[in-house]
């Protein structure tokens, strides 16, 4: 289809389409037209919205024969992730909402059981879907129910050790569970690793499939016995496979393996979904589809679309304007270093594109490692290339770093080994929504010993806090938002353990831990307009923090309020806390609350939800001059 096509599209098939039953009475040739449909349904509303499209444009015809074969929600559907859920939510009554995709009070970029009944579980990070299936299907059989119990995982959640983890399980299990990997050589950049390259090999070995193709049409024709030969000779079939493959670890483990398949064949699949469904044993569903496929410029980069914000249809190119952000200055910063100091190797979990990596691949190839959705394996490789004098750098999301809490504590903060975290998308990311929300890195880090946690508060600062922590010997963090970057001309080189007042004042006390500060320094300008005159502190280091200038700041004031855009409790305003316990020091901390589930919006729209903005900075200030009885 051409991409001019996509912007006048008519629907006819979709309009009529309000929950899984509708699509159940379509003919083969309406199933393939509703595909189409659903695919320019897609472009069109996320080139609106923005949001995960080249994932979702692959899994179209999946969807369609799931919900053709399956009965949702009595049968349960897992998607791993999530981020390919969106067909899902358009054949369960949610088309007319997609304009809301991602928006605040709109529909989740991922499944949410408060959306839908079809929505099984939330989601939003990778390998989960495996484990989650299996534990339904356990409550099923022992509660002697009968339904069926669907994960859909991609070939890039795979590489991921909670998969494996599971499926150990699943394969012993003699439980009825059925696990459709699919397979489209992709996570969010280029699948990696040695069970990427054996998809690859069970997708391309045709040879295979011919000999099991010609096996089975031979006996089939055999009047009267040939379906009964067929059944009683799955052990010359799979004598046959194991001559083609001596290593399909599936079928090894225990699985009925079925593919690999069409992902693009409804009819096939559909076929193939009826014949699983009667096989009561763990079983695998491997398929081969495309990722972005019918939009040409998500075919040829997909991992540009895998998560993209609003663009232009006719062209693939962003519909807002560019800038830079503190990702791009991280890895700018990182590749300066890289030129001059050979021991720096980067370490990423499928990120590259996401982390904005590529020049450091192109132009040091042999120095970046990546691991695949592995954020255990990839800290616990860091403080093994740390032993050896190397100096790695994990760059990673923060809502990734937490699936790896144990190996950094057990096995780089213990051993007191010098790994550097860059950890990008802190505090409250935006349209990801809860999933995605960076606010739990500084709580638990900063109750872990012998590691130093550093905010950045602008685009200079950024880069003068890698610098450092590459060079100074101990576990440290580096922690940023996502969101454009804050330039202070005037920031002052880092000195350890070293806070930098950026504004002195004696009525209250400002203390703000990263990107907030520019929030901090305009409530501060309001507040002179009242006749408050504010200190701002750019904390800059989380651990070891400041106390000397802290106290002597809070002993002038009597007054303090300290900024986080992460969890309260155990967060940077409880460090303070602690340190000012015992003087005589009003304190209010602003951050968000533990008890609250933050949704998706623009990071804007958060930071004023979660009472963070100016004007909340402003009221809080205030409301520390009113006496409280």
């Amino acid at each position: 289809m051409e991409e001019k096509e996509y912007q006048n599209m008519k629907y006819e098939l979709l309009p009529e389409i309000v929950c899984p039953d509708d699509i159940k009475s379509l003919g083969s040739t309406d199933l393939y037209k509703l595909a189409d449909e659903i695919r320019g349904f897609l472009v069109e509303n996320v080139s609106k919205t923005g949001g995960h499209l080249a994932s979702n444009l692959g899994i179209v015809e999946l969807t369609i024969s799931l919900h053709m074969v399956y009965d949702s929600p009595k049968d349960k559907f897992i998607f791993d992730v999530g981020h390919q859920a969106y067909v899902h939510k358009i054949l369960t009554g949610r088309c007319d909402k997609f304009c809301t995709l991602r928006t605040l009070n709109g529909i989740s970029g991922f499944p949410k059981r408060s959306e839908s009944e079809h929505d099984i579980l939330n989601t939003g990070h990778s390998s989960t879907s495996i484990s989650a299936a299996l534990g339904i299907c356990r409550a099923r059989d022992l509660k002697n129910e009968d339904f069926e119990v669907i994960a859909i995982i991609g070939d890039g959640s795979m590489t991921g050790g909670m998969a494996f983890e599971a499926l150990n399980d699943a394969a012993s299990s003699k439980s009825n569970i059925t696990i459709i990997i699919n397979d489209n050589g992709m996570s969010i950049s280029k699948n990696v690793g040695a069970f990427s390259n054996y998809f690859t090999r069970l997708r391309t070995r045709k040879t295979y499939r011919y000999a099991k193709n010609k096996y089975e049409n031979i006996f089939s024709r055999i009047p009267l016995i040939g379906s009964f030969v067929i059944k009683i000779t799955e052990k010359i079939k799979s004598l046959i496979k194991y001559l083609f493959f001596d290593d399909v670890i599936f079928e090894q483990m225990g699985f009925v393996y079925m593919g690999t398949f069409d992902g693009h064949d409804i009819k096939k699949l559909t076929n193939v979904l009826k014949d699983a469904k009667e096989i009561k044993k763990p079983k695998i569903i491997h398929i081969a589809t495309q990722k972005g496929k019918g939009y040409s410029f998500a075919e040829k980069k997909p991992d540009r679309f895998h998560g993209i914000g609003p663009f232009y249809i006719e062209t693939g190119t962003l519909s807002t304007n560019s800038h830079e952000m503190y990702t791009d200055t991280a890895a700018g910063k990182l590749y300066d270093l890289m030129q001059t100091d050979k021991r720096i190797v980067i370490i990423t979990a499928a990120m590259i594109e996401g982390l904005k990596l590529g020049s450091i691949v192109s132009s040091f190839p042999q120095r970046v490692f990546d691991v695949g959705i592995a954020e255990q394996h990839a800290v616990t490789m860091a403080a093994g290339l740390s032993i050896e004098k190397m100096i790695p750098v994990v760059t990673i999301y923060s809502t990734f770093l937490q699936r790896a809490y144990d190996q950094i504590l057990h096995d780089v903060v213990l051993n007191s080994l010098p790994v550097v975290f860059l950890i990008d998308r802190g505090g409250l990311v935006g349209e990801d929504g809860e999933t995605h929300h960076g606010i739990y890195d500084i709580a638990y880090l900063s109750s872990m010993p012998n590691i130093n946690i550093l905010v950045p508060a602008s685009k200079q600062e950024l880069g003068m806090m890698i610098e450092y922590a590459v060079n100074n010997g101990l576990p440290t963090a580096v922690r940023y938002p996502r969101e454009g970057v804050y330039s202070y001309p005037d920031t002052a080189p880092v000195i350890p353990g070293k806070a930098q007042i950026i504004r002195e004042g004696t009525d209250v006390s400002l203390i703000v831990a990263g990107t907030l500060l520019k929030n901090a320094l305009k409530a501060a300008d309001i507040l002179a307009n009242e006749g408050i005159d504010a200190e701002v502190i750019n904390i800059r280091f989380i651990k070891p923090v400041d106390k000397e200038t802290v106290t002597a700041s809070a002993l002038k004031t009597k007054k303090v309020v300290t900024i986080e855009d992460g969890v309260i409790t155990g967060g940077f305003g409880s460090i303070i806390n602690n340190i000012l316990k015992n003087e005589n020091v009003r304190i209010i901390n602003m951050g968000v609350k533990n008890n609250n589930v933050i949704t998706h919006a623009t990071r804007e729209q958060l930071l004023c939800i979660a009472g963070l903005d100016t004007q909340d900075m402003v009221n809080n200030v205030k409301f520390l001059f009113q006496d409280i009885k």
